[in-house]
């Protein structure tokens, strides 16, 4: 009994460096959750995968320059239980779509379940 013991606990605790980066990934660290920002314009890619979804989006900056951006969603399964599908969106739909800033500034999003989405000029709703 007291070698089992002894064996479970060295497993546990070898096992603890290891899940620290699992839980560190799902962090929202690099994003700014204090504020929204739209983006508007059209669909390059729709990657429906795990770990997580992509829209990746063309917009104008306000300077008229083209900004590639990334807008990560969840995994496939959660965005299923919200209504969106493979064909959600498709290269070339035009959208505006709220999103959480990357903290530093780069073209990076993050699509909340409470995100404001409209694509070809329809509200997107499930």
């Amino acid at each position: 009994m007291r070698n089992n013991l002894r064996t479970i606990s060295l497993v546990v605790v070898s096992l603890l460096p290891v899940s620290v980066p699992l839980f560190a990934h799902h962090g929202t660290a690099v994003y700014d959750t204090s504020k929204m920002v739209t983006v508007k314009g059209t669909v390059t890619e729709y990657v429906w995968a795990n770990p997580h979804v992509y829209v990746k989006v063309d917009a104008k900056d306000d300077s008229g320059n083209t900004m590639h951006w990334a807008l990560e969603a969840q995994n496939p399964i959660s965005e299923t239980e919200v209504g969106w599908t493979k064909n959600t969106f498709k290269p070339g739909d035009e959208v505006e779509v709220e999103v959480k800033p990357a903290k530093n500034g780069r073209p990076v999003g993050s699509i909340g379940y409470t995100t404001r989405i409209i694509i070809n000029g329809k509200q997107f709703k499930p």
